[in-house]
């Protein structure tokens, strides 16, 4: 699918913290004001589209948390906040990026990235609440629809590519570079620069939102001004935001005398925010020694629930290093003293499953279920650690069950085509395969895959009929995407 010749300006950008510019050198063009909330530029068809296109492109080039738990939280995060916004019924995907960068990004779409370092320099969750919601504001007010002009020659699927290695250009100057050839060849003009007026009303739209879903307004200006003083430290390596969008004192003013006509009050974090924030720490720890350091400092100062989260991460970092005991022994005792809190729960189950007892895995799961029958991150570990017994039928089974938005995710058809494997179906688990890797913007694979399930023995033909469909969906985006590289 290509763009209509109506929507020549199409919004394809917009990020809290753009390319540098030694990274990808973009030519500043003025575009008109063409804010568009009827969208008329782009039909909503069209927007769906090409957000799924950006996050599968995504997928391909970094590194985005398939950790169901983490999922979970910035999920329920975005959505308060979205609830809560001038746009509540606007679709919004919200995903961490497992990368240590500090950086944040929205796409087409509503599709909000995080990366997990700007989430660890957070003191607070109302200051990752106030990152996420200046990218709401960003989308709501359809600022990204004055950011990019392109051809409409470009695909969908080539001009996602575009955007997500632009976007990334920070992270791979190489795919900065892959992104000026694909510029280059389809004539296309990228500006994905904001205007001060664009970021002051995301400020002010943000912080809007960020007071009516009940979270601190005075962490926006905090978190710039911590970023401001301590940019003198990083040298070259400042975070991206900080060269390109610079804290001025201005906007730390602006957005500090606005937060001070909301009352004063206490807002203290939700333990989800610090659990989450351990379990990233652990996830992307490059010396899990370090982190190990880390907890053990913090184990022992603080309040209760600080040192509770600091015996979590002990515990984590235990798991991480196939300590299986002592892991054992610190989910237990966390298990008794909070027999309602899941993350302790479900990190109990998780070592006897990562331990290979998998009788005492599935039973854990089970009850946990039970216990918290609407977390779709315990039924996604229950339905792995029952392929693993080798219960591939019930494992089916509980797939379906999966509210629709879970089967979105590309776990849930990495889940399915081990099911039908296990039940040796090969027909239906390459089909699956083949849908995951679409998923995850690897579109050759997925045509392999689709192939090699036309190749199996018995298909029916309801089958047989859709593994054609996909197979010229697929081979016709590769080849739209491969005319316009």
């Amino acid at each position: 699918m290509k763009f209509k010749p109506s929507a020549i300006t199409l919004a394809l950008s917009l990020a809290l913290f753009p390319a540098p510019p030694q990274a990808v050198e973009i030519t500043k063009i003025e575009l008109p004001d063409m804010g568009d909330s009827s969208g008329t530029l782009i039909t909503p068809a069209e927007e769906k589209e090409f957000g799924e296109a950006f996050f599968r492109s995504l997928h391909s080039q970094i590194s985005i948390n398939q950790d169901a738990e983490i999922q979970q939280y910035i999920q329920t995060i975005g959505e308060r906040l979205v609830a809560n916004s001038d746009a509540p019924s606007n679709p919004f995907h919200f995903f961490v990026v497992m990368e240590n960068d500090i950086n944040a990004f929205a796409g087409p779409g509503g599709y909000i990235g995080v990366n997990s370092g700007l989430i660890l320099i957070t003191e607070a969750e109302s200051e990752l609440a106030s990152v996420m919601a200046h990218e709401i504001a960003h989308v709501t007010q359809r600022h990204l629809y004055r950011a990019y002009e392109a051809s409409s020659r470009l695909s969908i699927p080539t001009a996602a590519a575009t955007l997500a290695a632009i976007l990334l250009g920070t992270q791979s100057p190489a795919l900065g570079q892959a992104a000026i050839v694909a510029i280059q060849a389809g004539n296309v003009q990228f500006q994905i620069d904001f205007t001060r007026e664009n970021e002051a009303e995301a400020d002010r739209v943000g912080m809007q939102t960020l007071a009516g879903s009940q979270y601190d307004p005075r962490s926006m200006p905090t978190f710039f001004e911590r970023l401001q003083q301590s940019s003198r430290y990083y040298g070259q390596n400042i975070p991206e935001f900080l060269r390109t969008h610079p804290v001025t004192a201005s906007r730390i003013s602006d957005t500090r005398g606005r937060a001070e006509t909301y009352p004063y009050k206490q807002y203290p974090d939700s333990l989800g925010y610090q659990l989450a924030k351990a379990k990233i720490r652990v996830l992307t720890g490059a010396d899990n020694a370090e982190t190990l350091k880390y907890f053990q400092a913090r184990s022992t100062q603080g309040t209760i629930e600080q040192r509770t989260v600091a015996r979590y991460g002990l515990g984590l970092c235990a798991l991480n290093s196939q300590k299986f005991n002592e892991a054992e022994t610190i989910f237990q005792q966390l298990g008794k003293e909070y027999p309602n809190q899941a993350q302790y729960a479900t990190a109990l189950a998780r070592t006897a499953l990562d331990s290979k007892n998998y009788s005492t895995a599935l039973a854990r799961y089970k009850k946990l279920t039970e216990q918290f029958p609407d977390n779709e991150a315990i039924k996604l570990e229950y339905i792995t650690s029952l392929l693993k017994a080798g219960n591939a039928d019930l494992a089916r089974k509980n797939l379906l069950l999966l509210k629709p938005k879970t089967q979105q995710q590309p776990i849930y058809s990495q889940l399915l085509a081990q099911v039908y494997s296990d039940l040796n179906q090969p027909a239906e688990s390459h089909r699956y395969l083949a849908e995951y890797y679409y998923a995850t913007g690897q579109t050759r694979d997925a045509i392999l895959q689709i192939k090699l399930a036309q190749k199996s023995k018995g298909l029916n033909f309801q089958l047989s009929s859709i593994l054609n469909e996909r197979l010229n969906f697929f081979t016709n985006e590769e080849e739209e995407a491969r005319r316009n590289r």
